[in-house]
């Protein structure tokens, strides 16, 4: 990440945050979606995240953890849609008919964090595909080091335990 370009973006200089929001824009959409599921909220999140942190790129201290910055403020929007949709019951929520994915390796992928919990999900796509560090997962969640470790290595139990032999008929079928 280009440390200078944060710091244009500080200025309020569009072009250089735009350019930031392009570079983030396909993690901010995994962890997003690690969240929503749903890319209508997903889109909303990503649209109230882009907003923030155009308002409050003041407040970032250090350009060195502007992806850190952005994806807590992006998690916390997350959040508060995902618990606005928990109150809700929708009946259009069913999935359209005839929907074919040819992204397989995404399919697996999402099939894999399904035997997640969210807390678990969240902690994984943030460690594995954002590569964030243990103690950059700690700030963004406000949480401490220990339960990020304890988060990922329950997960990777589970991961085991759903993949292991005796669940091999369940994925088949």
């Amino acid at each position: 990440m280009n440390k200078e370009l944060v710091k244009k973006a500080k200025k309020h200089d569009k072009d250089a945050f735009s350019e930031l929001m392009r570079e983030h824009k396909l993690s901010m959409y995994k962890v997003a979606k690690a969240i929503l599921k749903n890319e209508e909220d997903i889109a909303d999140a990503m649209q109230d995240t882009i907003l923030d942190c155009w308002e409050k790129m003041h407040t970032l201290r250090k350009p060195e953890y502007f992806k850190t910055w952005l994806i807590r403020i992006l998690i916390n929007n997350c959040n508060k849609i995902y618990n606005q949709r928990a109150r809700w019951v929708l009946g259009d929520e069913l999935p359209e008919e005839g929907v074919v994915d040819h992204d397989y390796a995404g399919v697996e992928w999402n099939e894999m964090m399904h035997c997640l919990n969210e807390k678990q999900r969240i902690v994984v796509e943030l460690y594995y595909v954002e590569r964030l560090k243990v103690r950059e997962i700690a700030e963004v969640l406000h949480i401490g080091q220990s339960a990020v470790k304890g988060r990922l290595q329950s997960a990777r139990k589970n991961l085991e335990t759903y993949y292991g032999m005796g669940n091999y008929e369940k994925r088949v079928i």
